[in-house]
């Protein structure tokens, strides 16, 4: 187990390479040289985040459009969750700097645990906070915007204006799609004019390695899917424009025999947060490593696991007092823990950390 290489291997480098090719500076260390020679230069990108793919998971046969694309992989970082990496993109600053260090969030200016996909309550009541205001200004987007260069995101339709998309794309123009189709044209069209950072993103994977697993018919309809996306762009690709394409995450497929539920005695005087393979802790969560399956790591341990640099000012208020690290093969529920599903991220593994580097175009 090692913690993210962000000085140069990792998701902010790529972001940081991307925006530093487009208008000269960037807010963290670009990709190690190795990694960087993958990608050609462009006048504008398209950059294809794919939620839940992981680099391991170019084997499945489904995936073998990306696996062709592949250069390479970097790590996300941690935790290894969605809304932690997709902070990371639209910012291009570690977590220890944007300050969204976990999927389930302690906020102790509401003192209580954020869903930070919903921006709910983890019993579902919506939360009032300043959504276009949480993470650090200025963001990737605006930054680029500021050099002459036009950020542009395209979401499925329904995600406009939640509470998430208010979050991580403000300054950047919003469109939204129906179906691949709609997507593989929108790609194109958006991606064309000079000067543009256009970022696609595919949740189809995510959803169905979390309901499905990887075994199941879902995922492989959610892999070709998203495979098929990427090739009907890429064989049609604008000149001048490189596709690059990675993920937030990888996945590793947790039986329900093996989802262990924190009894309720487990809950007396702790909070619990993060995810079901990195479960935060604030009170002692030593003692509950003598009894679940599970490392307990200290936060004095935990020095860089979330990045480099000058934290964000709520960054030591936001952090546990440690964290259950779940042994490979299990994941950790506490009571507002989702049992449902098979899918599981967030811890350190290889499976869990590495995401793929594709590039196409150029």
């Amino acid at each position: 187990m090692r913690p993210p290489d962000y000085s140069g291997g990792g998701l902010v480098n790529l972001v940081a390479e991307l925006e530093r090719r487009l208008t000269g500076g960037a807010a963290s260390p670009s990709l190690h040289p190795e990694l960087a020679a993958a990608i050609p230069h462009a006048a504008s990108y398209l950059l294809v985040l794919c939620d839940g793919l992981g680099d391991a998971q170019l084997r499945h046969a489904e995936a073998a459009p990306l696996a062709d694309a592949r250069r390479g992989a970097v790590d996300a970082g941690f935790p290894t969750t969605t809304t932690v990496s997709l902070a990371t993109v639209a910012t291009g600053l570690p977590p220890a700097r944007h300050g969204l260090v976990a999927y389930q969030l302690w906020l102790p200016e509401i003192g209580q645990v954020a869903n930070t996909i919903k921006w709910t309550s983890l019993w579902g009541d919506p939360l009032d906070l300043d959504f276009d205001a949480f993470l650090p200004r200025p963001n990737t987007w605006e930054r680029v915007a500021a050099a002459g260069v036009e950020p542009i995101v395209l979401q499925p339709l329904g995600f406009d204006d939640t509470p998430l998309t208010r979050t991580l794309y403000r300054g950047c123009r919003r469109e939204a799609y129906s179906d691949a189709g709609e997507a593989v044209a929108a790609a194109l069209q958006l991606s064309r004019p000079a000067r543009r950072l256009v970022t696609l993103y595919l949740p189809q994977v995510d959803f169905a390695a979390h309901v499905g697993g990887q075994c199941s018919k879902m995922y492989a309809t959610a892999l070709r899917e998203v495979a098929g996306i990427w090739q009907r762009v890429a064989d049609r690709l604008p000149a001048g424009v490189v596709m690059v394409g990675t993920g937030d995450h990888g996945h590793v497929d947790i039986p329900k025999d093996r989802q262990v539920r924190l009894a309720k005695a487990d809950h007396a005087e702790r909070t619990f947060y993060g995810d079901p393979r990195a479960l935060f802790v604030r009170g002692d969560g030593a003692s509950l490593a003598d009894h679940l399956p599970a490392v307990w790591v200290p936060l004095a341990e935990m020095e860089g696991w979330w990045g480099p640099g000058k934290p964000h000012s709520r960054f030591a208020e936001r952090v546990p007092g440690g964290a259950l690290l779940a042994d490979p093969g299990y994941a950790l529920l506490h009571r507002f823990s989702d049992d449902r599903l098979i899918g599981q991220h967030g811890g350190l593994t290889p499976e869990e950390m590495r995401v793929p580097l594709l590039v196409a175009g150029g």
